[in-house]
């Protein structure tokens, strides 16, 4: 306690409660239930906004198509190209459910982004390994994959003893592995700084000495939740676009 503040441990910040079969490992808290509900919110996005189509398009099918052209515009067509629109679907409920799943941060009760806990960035990680590697081997073959990888051209054939380990320990540990830090450690730093600025202003209010000084806090509060709004689509985006990066890497190879 500082000054009368009283900030809670970190670990009252991730890690909630069981509510539902509890001590068991089916046990569901608030984390579990804000990732059905993105998982809810994202499907009912698109299909109401598939429901009744109109040549233009109004509510739930403007924001739904939205969704889909801005994946597939800045998304798709700028890293893989048009052969990668296949991939279209996908990426588009990548991005939308991370991105749901961010935003429960700044919704008031609910105030815990999913990606705060390291378990929801890991699948999206590992999937997406999987999604890339499957893409490669199928395109070039199982030893033509590797190959690309651990001998990239135009490389002096010395050097392949530094580069070959490096490359492949980057596309099979590191690639996975910085996807879901970065996401992970970009909405637990957030969650973070609103939690101390949102107690800081809660002291405030019963400080009267300090009445100047509260106007300027609340505001600050409210940017920095503005802020995390940013943080949360850019976060989503990043994890979307390098998704898309790897695959369009494994999809076209370097000659």
């Amino acid at each position: 306690m500082i000054l009368g503040l009283e900030f809670p441990p970190i670990s009252h910040l991730i890690e909630w409660p069981d509510i539902f079969f509890k001590d068991t490992a089916f046990a569901v808290n608030k984390v579990v239930l804000l990732m059905w509900a993105s998982a809810i919110l994202s499907i009912l996005l698109f299909v109401l906004g598939s429901r009744k189509s109109k040549l233009v398009p109004t509510g739930m099918q403007n924001l739904a198509e939205s969704a889909i052209d801005f994946v597939d515009n800045n998304i798709v067509m700028e890293t893989i190209g048009p052969d990668g629109r296949k991939f279209t679907p996908f990426l588009t409920t990548l991005f939308t459910f991370i991105l749901f799943c961010n935003l429960w941060e700044v919704i008031p009760f609910m105030q815990m982004p999913v990606n705060a806990r390291m378990a929801l960035p890991v699948f999206f990680s590992l999937l997406v390994w999987v999604i890339f590697n499957t893409v490669g081997i199928a395109k070039q073959g199982f030893f033509g994959y590797f190959k690309g990888i651990m001998f990239p051209p135009g490389v002096p054939k010395p050097i392949y003893i530094l580069v070959t380990p490096i490359e492949l320990v980057s596309v099979i540990i590191v690639r996975p592995l910085s996807l879901a830090v970065r996401l992970f450690a970009n909405m637990l730093a957030g969650h973070l700084v609103l939690v101390t600025f949102a107690v800081i202003s809660a002291a405030l209010w019963s400080l009267s000495l300090t009445i100047v000084i509260l106007p300027f806090s609340f505001l600050l509060l409210v940017a920095l939740t503005g802020f995390e709004i940013l943080v949360s689509f850019l976060q989503a985006f990043i994890f979307t676009i390098l998704a898309a990066v790897y695959i369009g890497g494994a999809m076209h190879p370097e000659h």
